[in-house]
């Protein structure tokens, strides 16, 4: 079935330009219609039975699936102009037609796993605890965990425990706690309850847990922590939201697996020497941990903030909800459709799903609306969008990027992935905003013309190092070396050639292979492009003769070995045959000979000098050779046990 863009100019209150659109898209349009969710509904209920349909509207989406539903057709799609394109001040028809364009892509399902809550609930805290346990005990199998017995209930419709709890993990449906000076209630007796024997480090297991302790939270980044409910005993109305949302955590729940991970391309550490760590410093829950030479991602702990896929400077984690590519081809569209329809120019504004689309949708409704060269991204990780990212937008025509942050978005991680992409870059098209309000939202764009779009953009197609790679050489095209800042997971690797013995321990341990060595002759290599900056080498070297240069070479000589030391080889004195480093040899001889008693011998010293093979023939062949054993004993024959019977 044909795909068809169905207009609506919502009750004339904006002007869409649907001319532009099919020619730059290739999508067949509908008249634009006035009132399609009102008086014209039947309209839209005709459009969806005889295309495959795409509404320009997504502040009715709810209506377009349930009419959908009800005429079982298939369910829509959706592409917002009225907020982001139609209500603005000037004509944005290229700026529409991308838009629709980027609303076109398919992006592969999201992977998800069950969780399953089957409504076991740990309440934390004192009387609102007990209040709170009252009102859900008829819905959850709820425990009350208090820190005194002086409010014990006399309610039997839940259960309460007194005592300390000392460690929670896990998240929703499999939440872990261990309680010490644990007291459960005696329910017999006349007058108050009484309370068993304390008893330490006690383990339990439950569903959700709800704390209204008043206590520090129990969990980083706890309003991530699936499952876990907090609120402030002494605010009614926080207290009745948690008790809500609690009730309705029963069941079985789809946790979407935000990142992928593999450990093979993972630089965390080898042979028990730390390396990279940058994951396991940005991650707000705490859902990755190590695990050996690599790391761990607990999918039911992890929020999918993206943050651990922008600083991964290897690509064993990549997000995956929806996968980088994808990014990359919205960014590519949205570009690409906008010169086609005749603009030029256009500038990228990247925002969350939450606080940076009501924003938005915000300055639209009171205020001027978005510029009509700004093209508004919106993406479900906001600190997912790194250099890489941002580079490529730059690379594929935009003149320059924006990222508009919320109250709760990971700014440290932001700020540092933009300060690397500006470096690479070498411009000031790039810029993070925090407006207050929508009215400020524009002034903090600032002006059009400000910054040039890339002359001969590219379509950003690879791994995020190879599209960083690729971005950089496009947008400074005379340049061959930038610096870069510290930490930046694109460098060289300096050695100290005084102090450097080749020992070539760096390069049996470094994770991506940039560290390499020459059969035939004493040689330490790198490449430089497959470099990631984890330090493990510097950590490993026994001389401390390697330091790492943050830097970005734009050379083919990146791509491809070049001697960071070499030595003399040493031919040995038997055979010829180059072995090792003559440096090494001349001062293994200095050290041992005269000074060890095995060396003591200028026989024994010429082992020294000789290669693996004619160390152990000559060793084989001396009078003192430590593998030969004393003379074999003759072999008996069965004569010999005849002649032993003769003898007697």
């Amino acid at each position: 079935m044909t795909k068809k863009l169905i207009l609506c100019d919502c009750l004339g209150s904006q002007s869409i330009d649907a001319d532009t659109i099919t020619k730059a898209t290739g999508l067949s349009c509908s008249k634009v219609y006035t009132f399609l969710c009102g008086d014209e509904l039947e309209s839209a209920a005709k459009e969806m039975a005889d295309s495959d349909v795409i509404f320009a509207c997504q502040q009715e989406r709810q209506r377009f699936e349930d009419l959908a539903e009800d005429l079982n057709a298939d369910f829509p799609g959706f592409v917002d102009l009225r907020d982001r394109a139609g209500w603005g001040t000037q004509p944005a028809g290229p700026k529409m037609a991308a838009l629709v364009a980027e609303a076109t892509l398919t992006a592969p399902a999201t992977k998800t796993i069950d969780v399953v809550s089957e409504g076991t609930c740990l309440i934390i805290g004192g009387a609102a605890a007990l209040q709170a346990a009252a009102d859900l005990c008829d819905t959850l199998a709820v425990t009350v965990l208090l820190d005194g017995s002086s409010d014990l209930p006399t309610n039997r419709s839940f259960d309460c425990v007194v005592g300390q709890l000392r460690q929670a993990s896990g998240a929703l449906g499999a939440f872990e706690v261990t309680i010490d000076q644990l007291q459960e209630m005696l329910p017999g007796g006349r007058g108050g309850f009484a309370l068993g024997p304390a008893k330490n480090g006690a383990k339990s297991g439950c569903d959700i847990i709800l704390d209204l302790s008043g206590n520090p939270a129990l969990f980083p980044a706890h309003e991530k922590r699936e499952g876990y409910l907090r609120a402030d005993p002494s605010y009614q109305p926080a207290i009745a939201k948690a008790v809500f949302e609690a009730a309705q955590l029963v069941g079985t729940f789809e946790q979407p697996l935000f990142v992928q991970l593999e450990p093979s391309m993972c630089a965390h550490s080898r042979a028990e020497q730390p390396a990279c760590s940058n994951c396991l410093n940005v991650c707000p829950t705490g859902a990755i941990t190590s695990a050996g030479e690599h790391v761990a991602i607990d999918p039911m702990i992890c929020a999918g903030c993206g943050a651990c896929a922008a600083v991964c400077p290897s690509g064993a984690i990549a997000y995956d909800a929806p996968p980088v590519e994808t990014v990359f081809r919205r960014i590519n569209a949205l570009a690409t459709t906008y010169r086609k329809a005749g603009g030029n120019a256009p500038r990228l504004l990247v925002h969350d799903n939450s606080h940076g689309r009501e924003l938005i949708a915000l300055n639209a409704r009171f205020s001027d609306g978005l510029p009509a060269d700004v093209i508004p991204l919106e993406v479900d990780a906001l600190a997912g969008f790194g250099h890489a990212e941002i580079l490529g937008a730059l690379a594929c025509g935009f003149a320059d990027v924006s990222i508009l942050i919320g109250p709760k978005a990971d700014r440290d991680v932001i700020a540092a992935q933009v300060a690397l992409a500006t470096a690479i870059a070498g411009n000031d098209g790039i810029s993070v905003i925090e407006p207050q309000d929508p009215d400020a939202l524009n002034a903090a764009l600032g002006d059009a013309g400000l910054s040039a779009p890339c002359p001969n953009p590219i379509m950003p197609i690879g791994s995020r190092r190879q599209i960083t790679r690729l971005a950089a050489r496009t947008l400074r095209p005379d340049e061959t070396l930038l610096p870069l800042p510290e930490n930046a997971p694109y460098g060289a690797v300096v050695v100290d050639d005084g102090a450097c013995t080749l020992c070539l321990s760096c390069v049996s341990l470094c994770p991506s292979g940039a560290l390499g060595d020459n059969p035939d002759k004493p040689q330490l290599r790198f490449q430089e492009d497959a470099c990631l900056q984890c330090g493990l080498c510097s950590n490993i070297c026994p001389e401390k003769a390697i330091t790492l240069r943050p830097q970005l070479d734009l050379t083919d000589m990146a791509l491809s070995q070049k001697v960071l030391h070499e030595e003399e080889p040493f031919a040995c004195i038997e055979c010829g045959s180059l072995f090792g480093a003559k440096s090494t040899i001349d001062r293994i001889m200095e050290k041992l000979v005269g000074n060890h008693a095995m060396f003591a011998t200028s026989d024994a010293a010429k082992l020294i000098q000789m290669c693996e093979n004619c160390r152990i023939q000559a060793q084989f062949h001396s009078t003192d050779n430590p593998f030969q054993g004393g003379e074999r004993p003759r072999t008996r024959t069965t004569e010999d046990y005849f002649s032993k019977r003769k003898d007697h």
